[in-house]
């Protein structure tokens, strides 16, 4: 066989490595794509709807947005699409800053706006951010992000409110239109894809609750009451379902949306913080109610959820992106 043909043949035989390699790949993706319900049963509407542009921030209510992978969308206004970094970029929150609740958000056109009692407004444009500024590294949950640097104008304003110095804190946008990679221990229990992560949200897009579920919480504590604005959800249900019935869902659709429920929403110590008045419940309520009848019964779960009790649903888009959600659509589960 000549040098020639013997090239020939090892290129045939790669080839058709790699065509098997990639039809099994694509089999793969076919076996993971979930398989959507023919048959849904109506629970409710959509009572209220909240995006967040700013991680822990104040939220911006909403009656029309759309879908993406990224999470909700009205125009420039998105879902965590924004975060506070300290000087070695790891993402603040409200759980180590409760202040940062009191600080109210509102996007026009590309015009971030911030505001608090004791501060004067800030004004950001986003689309010069984006134009302008060179991607860098953040951090949430020690998974490296790209993100733009929002300015020195941002990162005085946040530093005077949070800790009265003046370059401690920057506002960083998030700088890519895909979903942030995931954790190494991210799938070896739930089902994530790629794209369920988000932008800047702790772990998946969108996240409903139940207002059943908050109303039967509310019966159980006996020294103060919660609002479903505790548990800062995107979605709010209404209807006929009953409390923590959601826990036997495994899809939700909402007008022609699907999504698809990754996990139970796990929580944290956020939730003893009034949303109104950034101050915590020294009993840690309404979590300690919580734990006491809302911990996760599967011991491998467990073992990565510990004793944070579940509370709402975590869930990704599994409809195609740019579908539209509106206040009042009805909701509906399988």
């Amino acid at each position: 066989m000549t040098n020639q043909a013997q090239y020939v043949t090892a290129a045939v035989a790669v080839a058709g490595v790699v065509g098997g390699a990639y039809c099994a790949f694509r089999a793969y993706q076919e076996i993971r794509k979930p398989k959507l319900p023919q048959e849904w049963t109506q629970v409710g509407t959509l009572k209220n709807m909240y995006a967040y542009p700013v991680k822990s921030c104040a939220p911006v209510i909403l009656n029309t947005a759309e879908c993406t992978i990224l999470g909700l969308r009205d125009g420039w206004l998105r879902d965590r699409i924004l975060m506070i970094v300290d000087e070695k970029n790891n993402f603040l929150t409200a759980r180590a800053c409760p202040e940062l609740l009191l600080i109210k958000t509102n996007v026009r056109n590309s015009v971030l706006t911030l505001t608090h009692v004791d501060m004067e407004p800030l004004h950001v444009n986003l689309a010069e951010v984006n134009a302008l500024k060179e991607p860098k590294s953040a951090f949430v949950w020690g998974v490296e992000v790209p993100v733009r640097d929002c300015g020195w104008e941002a990162s005085e304003w946040l530093s005077r409110l949070i800790d009265r110095t003046t370059t401690n804190y920057r506002l960083v946008y998030y700088a890519s239109q895909n979903s942030r990679s995931l954790r190494s221990t991210t799938n070896k229990i739930y089902k994530f894809t790629k794209n369920d992560t988000g932008a800047l949200p702790d772990e998946v897009p969108f996240n409903l609750i139940n207002e059943a579920s908050v109303d039967e919480l509310n019966t159980r504590l006996s020294e103060c009451q919660v609002t479903h604005r505790n548990f800062r959800p995107n979605f709010v249900l209404s209807g006929t379902a009953k409390a923590y019935e959601e826990d036997n869902w495994k899809f939700v659709k909402i007008g022609e949306n699907v999504f698809e429920i990754i996990k139970p929403c796990t929580r944290c110590i956020l939730t003893t913080v009034d949303p109104e008045t950034g101050v915590r419940n020294s009993k840690t309520e309404p979590l300690e109610t919580l734990k006491s009848y809302r911990q996760i019964e599967d011991p491998l779960v467990r073992k990565t959820a510990g004793s944070s009790p579940r509370m709402g649903l975590q869930m990704a888009l599994r409809s195609a992106p740019g579908g539209v959600v509106s206040i009042n659509d009805p909701i509906y589960v399988a």
